[in-house]
């Protein structure tokens, strides 16, 4: 029909093809596409209201039913629910207060040497050099099991006799080594040095310096009898790499019963406060029979006896801590 038009109407017929396209195109269908209406062109899709679900389901404006985790990782979760109600909680382990005892003097009281010997291996034995049982006296404490020490004489402040070949601060390097390897040869068997009186040398730094230096070389502790509070012991050796530490309470200053047993008293609670302590006694009849009786006793009352080279290393390793 246009093709008809145009061959018999020519220009004509195009100025009316606009009346002809109204004939022809559905009325308001231009009039769609040119409206500034919006929701005269807005298409409508139906979605599916059900969401298949998801183990690993993202959150969206609408809730979706999901599982938090699969079925076998909550059966794991609830298992170690039931594992860690039915395991004990863990105990922090309990370690009870440590105690060492030195026995000071020996060898020249025979009877309390002897007594001193026989009481349990825990206990440490300390020598000096110049009586002549020492060295037979320091073999049997070997034999039976003690740690055994020096007690090297050393000078006091006062007229007291420390005895011979005691270190002495007038003296020169080289002899306060003799003196010292002198001491040490008279002791077989022996670990460690303690110092016997000693107030004023151990307070020398200066005379102290050769001492320490030959402990270190012979790989051997120094434990402070701590017979005045401006000793230098402790911080020399240990710059030395010599191990050492203070005693924590003598025993038997006052050698009466009940005293004895109230500084045993002592040295305990020092124990129970620090972990661990040292006491010194002598071998006097009053201190034996106190430690005899309470050797025996020390577990039952919560205590462990140990050496007194342990109770160094404790009580080092608490003051690094």
């Amino acid at each position: 029909m246009l093709a008809l038009a145009l061959i018999g109407g020519g220009a004509r017929a195009l100025s009316g093809f606009p009346a002809l396209a109204t004939v022809l195109i559905p009325p308001g269908l231009f009039a769609a596409e040119a409206s500034d209406d919006p929701q005269a062109s807005n298409v409508s899709l139906r979605v599916a209201a059900s969401v298949p679900q998801s183990s690993f389901a993202p959150e969206v404006l609408e809730p979706v039913q999901q599982h938090g985790f699969p079925d076998w990782l909550v059966r794991r979760d609830e298992s170690k629910e039931v594992e860690a109600r039915l395991t004990p909680p863990a105990i922090v382990p309990h370690h009870p207060p440590e105690i060492a005892i030195v026995i000071d003097d020996l060898g020249a009281d025979v009877a309390g040497t002897r007594r001193a010997i026989a009481l349990p291996p825990e206990v440490s034995l300390s020598f000096l050099p110049y009586p002549d049982a020492t060295p037979e006296f320091a073999r049997a404490a070997v034999r039976a099991g003690h740690q055994i020490l020096v007690h090297v004489p050393m000078e006091p402040d006062g007229a007291d006799n420390p005895g011979p070949n005691a270190l002495m601060t007038g003296l020169g390097t080289n002899e306060i080594v003799r003196r010292l390897d002198w001491a040490l040869s008279r002791v077989p068997g022996y670990s460690g040095i303690n110092n016997h009186m000693g107030s004023r040398f151990t307070a020398d730094r200066g005379a102290l310096v050769p001492v320490v230096e030959t402990l270190a070389d012979k790989h051997v502790f120094f434990l402070d009898s701590r017979t005045t509070t401006s000793t230098a012991v402790v911080p020399l050796a240990r710059a030395f790499g010599v191990a050492s530490a203070g005693r924590d309470v003598f025993l038997d200053d006052e050698q009466v019963v009940g005293a004895v047993d109230q500084q045993i008293a002592a040295l305990e609670a020092r124990a129970r406060e620090q972990g661990v302590a040292i006491g010194i006694g002598h071998p006097h009849a009053v201190t034996m029979s106190a430690l005899e009786a309470w050797t025996k006793h020390a577990a039952a009352r919560g205590f462990v006896l140990i050496s007194v080279s342990t109770a160094i290393r404790l009580k080092t390793e608490r003051d690094n801590f």
